[in-house]
């Protein structure tokens, strides 16, 4: 998005001009990405397991070379996306693999093309395979969704984020937003609502929706820190 707002391609163009990146962040763990960069430069990642692997969010270009290196680490077994800023092409993902592609209700009215495909889950938790359950957080969007891997970070849990919560520059820190490209903040009592449900889950790792942004260890702890700041600075207390 820029100054003049949305501009729109189609799949067909953009596999004229673009390619995937793979890259290995962790055992069993895989960033896709698009280059040269596309929309607002995220990636998606591929989560290996023993049950079958699982594509967490999704990125618009899907091509022969991608289809093929998936196909070699596994294929899928199931896509679970964020929120509605990673649907994108992902009835095409979900028709090439044969998988389900698992969405919050609450995002329901942001899926612009229906299919079979699709799976709305209701509630606050899902699980999603041994070891991956998905839990709505809220804030970015009604339906805005985290995933738990038990598995990552050496057996210490990761959490797979969209936006919410989105690592910043400083790694020690998240932070909490409800419009990122309008600079529109939560309000303090959703930040502290947010913080609570994640203060339930067991995570030492983060990965966000873009390259780079993770909290490679104590991840808990720089949620919780970036929560109380936030909630801080809110509420007038400039010395937090």
């Amino acid at each position: 998005m820029g100054a003049a707002g949305q501009t729109w391609t189609t799949l067909d163009k953009l596999r004229r001009t673009h390619r995937n990146m793979f890259q290995r962040l962790e055992p069993d763990l895989y960033g896709i990405g698009s280059a040269p960069q596309f929309a607002i430069g995220q990636r998606a990642l591929l989560i290996r397991t023993p049950h079958g692997n699982v594509l967490w969010d999704c990125i618009s270009l899907l091509d022969d070379a991608t289809i093929d290196i998936i196909t070699a680490l596994g294929g899928l077994q199931a896509i679970a996306i964020s929120h509605p800023h990673f649907y994108t092409t992902m009835l095409e993902w979900a028709r090439v693999f044969n998988v389900p592609v698992h969405l919050h209700a609450a995002n329901r009215a942001w899926v612009m093309r229906t299919d079979p495909a699709i799976r709305f889950w209701e509630g606050e938790t899902h699980d999603l395979l041994p070891g991956l359950r998905l839990t709505r957080l809220g804030g970015h969007f009604a339906g805005s969704t985290v995933l738990t891997w038990d598995a990552g970070a050496d057996g210490r849990g990761a959490l797979l984020s969209g936006d919410m919560p989105q690592v910043v520059a400083d790694r020690r820190y998240v932070s909490f937003m409800r419009s990122y490209p309008n600079l529109i903040p939560l309000p303090a009592t959703e930040v502290a609502r947010i913080a609570g449900v994640l203060a339930g889950l067991r995570f030492d790792r983060i990965y966000a929706g873009f390259w780079d942004a993770h909290v490679r260890e104590d991840a808990q702890v720089a949620v919780q820190r970036s929560a109380a700041r936030y909630v801080a600075w809110s509420q007038g207390d400039a010395g937090a």
